[in-house]
């Protein structure tokens, strides 16, 4: 017997059944059992009333698979009647429960686990039938009905993704054979003439690509290269990177990955620092590398070359690897088989707190386990899908988040050499991608270019990346038509991640990585100790600064450089004898609504010694240390300052001057900026001071110097700005800062 009425109460406040979901760890599900009937919702249900049998809940996985072995038998009966009473049907997909939702004549019942052979059912939706399910006994107590809102059916709409993402996290030994280059050669296998790649004109699909990287691998053996060894790799978007990379990663050599955008001393240093033994780049980069030869360890014939437009030959002290590989042999190379997990496959750069780029150790483990995450829990991706990718491959992003799961899930791939706002969706139209890898300031840019009407009118379904702030979150999402946001946290070295596999709004999700966040005093620019040496926690919703709990089973595997990687730990936090990795950003918790009991973070900003501005990872030492090097400075103190409209933080450098210095050359100074820093590096605004202040122990402060920032009304000092496309600094004027304040300026 249905009884008409309204559900109420909401189960996402029962603070014992998040306890439930956080002893499973947030893996808790079961089925959903429906009946259709006409007229009004109706309720005849157990309940449930201050939730006192939740208290001893456990999940149980087998309630899935006891509703999988069932889903057959149920199906004809469903078909033919339209309803069933005692019936469970799994949650198959996002798609089954949202036509639940949205069938106004659909009762739901959501079995969410079993403790001692008693079940524990929570009613929601529009209305149920629980009567004659195996699962359902008599209670001592009438429960109050409850209800479970639109937003907590289709958070239960990702369980299935969550569990196949809980058993992708089950650690493995570190003797597992698998990397990258295996499971290319298995998506040849498997689906050889589905499309791998497209790029400028240019189309490979598996199989074709799989042989060209063999052909590759066969070059590199003959070049003496064996397992561990490490290459240089300088070379711009496009497809023989990706055949570059995995024909390296078939024979378990390192590839050691540069920022195109690096020159002169940083390009030296980044060649140098992961003792490579040869020197790989492009044709588009042939100039960089030529400019920095002679000051390199390497002999000539360590130089390896890949043709580009053809427009120049491969000189005269490098190897053309395209024509040494067009007859070399196409089969899988047998060193794949013995590669194992716990093997290094790239180094990708970071900037350094304490100087230039440091090299980070990126593990096939690591790589392998963030692209699956993506692929089943973020994007959702299949053979079926297209990947657009514009990111630069050198990143982690870029290589791993997108790349990465495009070469798990099979998915085909649309690469671009650099991003255009412009050319996006008619790009993404016209090669039907239908996921797209994002970082803010890129989302940014789309929301700039004039809108249209038939925006939305595109195969995009699915993003991932990170640094979508919450102003723009949900213009960006209804502009573009986009269902789902797969925001994460990561970095190319930490030990720690966060995923938006619930696809929430204006948040990095969740982590199941051990983690914590605690008190930072921003001006001092330090960690708040207690009497006793510990770091204080801080409290919900209050920003702290995130640190990665280090364990056995969460290694921080840090850079090549011992030192650099110590420094990025920080002991005896909460107890002695513990190590954390400090990742340098503010996080802080954030209401999400209905999220299964799992805290939900969202970043505030980064502190100290780095700052991120147009997608990079900026080095206030670095930057430092080269500013230092003009002959009319005799200290500079560099850090980041917001600018309206953008993402991340501006450069900003207070200098002094050396002694008997007047005035700034500022031609000389911009010339020395131009030449000696990559554009995202270059600071935007200067500040002229006869001295700077630093700590006791003479560490500079910046804290004062971000509140101030460059308003010509607060700073009685000489202000100079870089303008957008300008080479040259001139003194700031509040006109300028007006347009600046509007978001006008251009930046």
């Amino acid at each position: 017997m249905h009884t008409p009425g309204l559900l109420a109460a909401a189960v996402g406040q029962c603070p014992a059944f998040h306890e439930a979901f956080r002893d499973t760890g947030g893996i808790a599900v079961a089925a959903v059992h429906f009946a259709q009937v006409g007229g009004l919702p109706g309720c005849q249900c157990c309940g449930f009333r201050r939730c006192q049998p939740f208290a001893q809940l456990r999940v149980s996985e087998h309630l899935v698979c006891d509703a999988i072995q069932r889903r057959q038998r149920l199906s004809a009966r469903v078909a033919a009647t339209g309803r069933h009473h005692g019936g469970f049907i799994p949650l198959r997909n996002r798609a089954h429960v949202v036509q639940i939702i949205e069938s106004s004549k659909v009762f739901v019942q959501l079995v969410v686990g079993c403790h001692g052979g008693s079940p524990v059912g929570v009613a929601g939706g529009f209305g149920f039938n629980f009567s004659g399910s195996r699962y359902h006994t008599a209670c001592e107590t009438a429960w109050s009905p409850v209800v479970i809102k639109k937003d907590v059916l289709t958070t239960l709409a990702e369980l299935p993704n969550l569990i196949k993402v809980k058993k992708l996290l089950r650690p493995r030994p570190g003797d597992t054979r698998d990397c990258l280059g295996a499971r290319v050669a298995a998506n040849a296998a498997r689906i050889p003439r589905r499309s791998a790649f497209i790029c400028e004109g240019q189309t490979l699909d598996w199989q074709q690509f799989n042989a060209e990287a063999n052909r590759y691998a066969a070059v590199f053996r003959a070049q003496g290269l064996k397992r561990g060894d490490a290459v240089s790799v300088l070379m711009e978007n496009r497809i023989a990177f990706m055949v570059v990379v995995i024909a390296l990663n078939k024979l378990g050599v390192i590839a050691s990955l540069i920022n195109t955008s690096l020159t002169g001393r940083p390009l030296t240093h980044c060649a140098e620092i992961t003792n490579a033994r040869k020197f790989l780049f492009g044709e588009e980069c042939l100039d960089a590398v030529s400019d920095v030869r002679d000051t390199l360890s390497l002999a000539d014939g360590d130089y390896l070359f890949v043709p580009d437009a053809g427009t120049r030959a491969a000189p005269p002290w490098a190897l053309d690897m395209a024509a040494a590989a067009a007859e070399a042999d196409a089969e899988n190379p047998p060193e794949t088989a013995d590669i194992v997990i716990d093997d290094t496959a790239f180094y990708i750069f970071t900037s350094g707190t304490t100087g230039l780029p440091k090299a980070a150790v990126l593990s096939n483990r690591r790589y392998l386990l963030t692209a699956s995450v993506v692929q089943v829990g973020g994007l959702q991706l299949t053979e079926d899908d297209r990947l657009y990718l514009c990111l630069p491959l050198f990143h982690g992003t870029g290589l791993m988040v997108g790349a990465g799961a495009a070469f798990l899930a099979g998915a085909s791939m649309f690469i671009r050499r650099k991003f255009s706002a412009s050319q996006f969706l008619p790009e993404v139209r016209e090669y039907r991608t239908t996921t797209f890898v994002y970082i803010g300031e890129l989302c940014r840019y789309l929301l700039h270019v004039p809108a249209q009407a038939d925006d939305a009118d595109n195969p995009l379904r699915a993003v991932v990346g990170n640094g979508l702030r919450p102003d723009i979150w949900h213009n960006f999402k209804q502009r573009f038509g986009i269902r789902r946001v797969a925001e994460f946290y990561g970095s190319s070295e930490g030990n720690v991640g966060f995923f938006n596999l619930l696809n929430k709004d204006c948040t990095v999700g969740t982590s199941a990585l051990p983690t914590a966040l605690i008190q930072y005093d921003v001006d001092r620019d330090e960690v708040v100790r207690d009497a006793a040496g510990r770091c204080q926690p801080v409290t919900a919703g209050e920003p702290g600064l995130l640190l990665g709990k280090i364990t056995p089973h969460t290694r921080f595997e840090g850079y090549t450089s011992a030192d650099a990687t110590e420094k990025k730990i920080l002991r005896d936090v909460l107890k002695p004898g513990d190590a954390w990795f400090n990742t340098g950003d503010l996080m802080r918790t954030v209401d999400v609504g209905f999220a299964l009991g799992l805290p939900h973070y969202q970043f505030v900003d980064r502190i100290g010694d780095t700052f991120r501005w147009k997608g990079e990872n900026v080095s206030t030492n670095e930057v430092g240390e080269i500013l230092n090097l003009h002959p009319q400075v005799a200290l500079s103190n560099v850090y980041g300052v917001q600018v309206p409209g953008t993402d991340g933080r501006a450069g900003m450098a207070s200098l002094r001057l050396e002694e008997g210095v007047e005035r700034l050359d500022l031609d000389s100074f911009s010339t020395h900026v131009q030449t000696e820093l990559p554009h995202y590096a270059r600071p935007l605004f200067i500040r002229i001071q006869r001295e700077i202040d630093t700590t006791g122990t003479f560490k500079l402060l910046k804290g004062e110097l971000r509140k101030q920032g460059y308003d010509p009304a607060l700073v009685a000092d000489t202000l100079c700005v870089l303008k957008p496309g300008s080479s040259r600094y001139e003194p700031l004027d509040a006109a300028f800062h007006a347009q600046i304040v509007q978001g006008t300026a251009g930046y």
